[in-house]
């Protein structure tokens, strides 16, 4: 029998396999930031040692930086204090890292990919969940928990039990407006929150093959929200294109070579999945979540299900999700009122967001009860933004260009939604409090964010810019 693409990554990297299903792994590349290493840094030097393959690590700040004036001291303290520490622990131990405002420095998640560090065929560990958007470059990548950094600072290898292994298919060619981020929270509202958990997701058929490497990132990135362990697509020319000529990438004959082998990392037809999935991509419209899971979404043009077959805990759930966000079932979410838009992160913090946000807003103006914050998800985002002009389509619009780093995408900087606020936002997730306490989030693309930035209300971006 065939081996799917994750079983030929995962097993060409298995040092050895242990009773009980565990393998010790070895890890190719190890991306850090500066919440979930200090811990592990502490652990190697009680231990009195370091990191063995500093070569093998790259670490930028993300989650705690501002996202203004970072040509300043970090006002607040402790966010300050992390961030010192984590270029010490990088410089002590022989680590490379972007430092904030350098010009390499952004989101790790986007970082690596576009200095050519990510690339097919690897192993790719981090502490963060959404580790699992290097996967679309054809590499097994997964979040890890502090106890595990430290494992793999100290070893280059870690121990994990192999995931089942599922396939999701999208088939036919997707409609007007709908971005690759409906596309994923489109399968998540069909599987639900939980319906990858244990599972590695391979995203196959034509609608996915069409995308671009950023959109497949973002399929990839959100892979977890549906509970997997995380998303993979196998490369294709696509992938090398967006691969050749980057900094971090082989070159000349060594990326030929390199090509050659990354042809070969794809699912055999006689492969078998665990679990199966098909979806038409002619079924998808632009999507929007109503609820506190990234699983409770709708096309935009919907109405709030009832929950109706729910039972018990599920039942107390879905009411007090609604109850959260201030909303009925039955009700429409167009035209409900938007606060906040946030254009960012992970998710949607690259060039191709952008330009998608700046495109539709142009010749338009921001809704004036709209509070917009736009920001890239790297320096190098943040400056071709600049230089193709997208920051002056922006301001031209009464938007502002902020610098990079993890923002709204989670309360642990400055840029946080108050209590009680509705905001529309391009990242991965809408838990109570994940944009600050009492915030309210609702999921969507940046045609969907764009179009409630200037409407001021959830809107159908098909109709908002005539697409």
């Amino acid at each position: 029998m065939g081996k799917t693409l994750f079983d030929k990554v995962w097993d060409a990297h298995v040092v050895r396999q242990l009773d009980g299903g565990r393998s010790v792994l070895y890890i190719d590349r190890h991306y850090i930031h500066e919440v979930t290493s200090p811990v592990a840094f502490l652990g190697l030097k009680n231990r009195g040692i370091k990191v063995a393959r500093p070569q093998q690590t790259t670490g930028t700040p993300d989650h705690n930086v501002p996202t203004l004036n970072q040509d300043r001291p970090v006002a607040e303290e402790q966010s300050r204090k992390q961030l010192e520490s984590f270029s010490r622990n990088c410089e002590e131990n022989g680590v490379e890292y972007f430092k904030l405002g350098s010009p390499g420095h952004g989101v790790v998640h986007i970082v690596g990919p576009e200095q050519g560090i990510t690339q097919p065929g690897m192993t790719i560990v981090c502490g963060d969940s959404h580790t699992s958007t290097h996967g679309a470059f054809g590499a097994v990548a997964f979040g890890i928990g502090t106890s595990e950094v430290e494992m793999v600072f100290a070893s280059q290898c870690i121990l994990q039990p192999k995931p089942k292994t599922m396939r999701i298919t999208v088939n036919g060619k997707r409609g007007k407006g709908v971005t690759a981020k409906d596309i994923v929270l489109y399968i998540i509202s069909k599987i639900s929150a939980s319906g990858g958990t244990g599972h590695f997701i391979e995203f196959a058929g034509e609608a996915i093959r069409d995308l671009s490497m950023e959109e497949r990132m973002t399929v990839c990135n959100m892979s977890i929200e549906c509970g997997a362990r995380g998303g993979i697509i196998a490369p294709d020319q696509t992938t090398f294109d967006y691969v050749k000529g980057r900094n971090r990438a082989p070159q000349g004959a060594d990326f030929d070579k390199a090509v050659a082998a990354w042809k070969e990392l794809y699912s055999d037809q006689d492969a078998h999945f665990d679990t199966e999935y098909a979806f038409d991509a002619a079924d998808i419209e632009p999507m929007i979540t109503y609820g506190t899971n990234p699983g409770m979404g709708m096309g935009i043009t919907g109405t709030i299900p009832s929950g109706e077959g729910l039972s018990g805990s599920d039942k107390v759930s879905f009411d007090k999700s609604l109850n959260y966000m201030g909303f009925h079932s039955g009700e429409k979410m167009l035209g409900k009122k938007v606060d906040y838009v946030f254009l960012g992160s992970c998710t949607n913090g690259r060039i191709e967001d952008f330009r998608q946000f700046a495109n539709a807003v142009k010749g338009r103006k921001k809704a004036p009860n709209v509070t917009a914050w736009l920001v890239p998800g790297s320096k190098m985002v943040e400056a071709q933004a600049k230089a193709e002009g997208l920051e002056t389509i922006l301001n031209e619009a009464g938007f502002e260009l902020r610098q990079p780093g993890c923002s709204a995408c989670l309360a642990m900087n400055a840029d946080k939604i108050p209590s009680g606020m509705y905001s529309v936002s391009t990242s991965n997730r809408n838990f109570e409090g994940r944009q600050g306490p009492g915030a309210r989030t609702m999921l969507a693309g940046p045609l969907v964010a764009a179009a409630a930035a200037v409407t001021g209300v959830i809107s159908d971006p098909r109709e908002v810019f005539n697409l």
